[in-house]
């Protein structure tokens, strides 16, 4: 029986103390198990320590982004997934979500009940001084606005926790622009546009390993100007969301039964 493919993702800034952690915490075998084979990708976000040189010890594909930022990260991972990957799962290199409990977000998407699963800090376990108060105010506040003004039942819009079936990335990357934080706030906003059905499961969050590169009020700002430059923003008309996929889906059947039809196939089948 082939295997299905899941691309794991990790960008990473100077994360040479907990990479190694993360890697290792992927369930390998379990996913063997249940059929999936395992690529990892970390995104060197040009670190200035040995973070390439470790993950590529643990067995990673390395790839290489010189501008900083995690937006700028992420989409260049997205342009590098190959076109055969049924499943991309993404987490922060800093061993502040745990990689064994991907299959947790995996699973909704493989039985075909959602396109996006995001992992929810607050709907789930938070370990001792994992989350400042205020980062967790203002994660509240976030998801409170996407779920008012864009409908989406999602508990925690700035997760760095993601999985995806290996399509939806393909409708959804040529329409990322940020560069930084705000990169999670606009994937999950135009997802929505896009009309991809997204769904939140409970994860474990923990302490990081090494130290913080978000700015509280600079990137705040920025997370809440992509919210509401989003409000505004649609889909081209070419865009190949999950609409678009679903009609032309459609449009093939369509064509195939008229097909039938007039060269008299249809009428056989029918007597048979």
């Amino acid at each position: 029986m082939e295997k299905e493919k899941i691309a794991i993702l990790i960008p990473c800034y100077n994360e040479e103390q907990g990479i190694a952690k993360v890697i290792d915490d992927i369930p390998y075998q379990t996913l063997n198990k249940y059929g999936y084979e395992a690529i990892i990708i970390v995104i060197d976000n040009n670190s200035s320590d040995r973070t390439a040189e470790v993950a590529a010890s643990k067995g990673a594909r390395v790839i290489f982004e010189r501008v900083k930022g995690k937006g700028n990260a992420i989409r260049r991972a997205f342009q590098c997934i190959d076109s055969d990957t049924d499943y991309i799962v993404m987490l922060d290199g800093d061993a502040t979500y745990h990689a064994r409990e991907m299959l947790r977000l995996i699973e909704p998407i493989s039985n075909k009940f959602c396109d996006v699963v995001i992992g929810s800090r607050l709907g789930g376990k938070i370990t001792k001084n994992a989350f400042k108060m205020q980062n967790r105010l203002a994660n509240w506040m976030y998801t409170f606005l996407v779920r008012c003004f864009y409908g989406a039942n999602i508990t925690d819009v700035l997760s760095g926790y993601f999985a995806w079936r290996g399509d939806v990335i393909v409708g959804m990357r040529d329409h990322l622009e940020s560069d930084g934080f705000s990169i999670e706030m606009e994937m999950i906003s135009k997802m929505v546009k896009l009309n991809y059905s997204i769904y939140s499961v409970p994860i474990t969050y923990s302490i990081r390993t090494g130290e913080t590169k978000l700015a509280p009020m600079k990137d705040g700002l920025k997370i809440l100007y992509t919210f509401s430059r989003n409000l505004f923003w649609s889909p081209p008309k070419e865009a190949p969301g999950k609409k678009a996929i679903v009609n032309e889906h459609n449009g093939r059947e369509h064509s195939l039964a008229r097909q039938l039809i007039v060269s008299g196939y249809a009428g056989m089948e029918s007597e048979q």
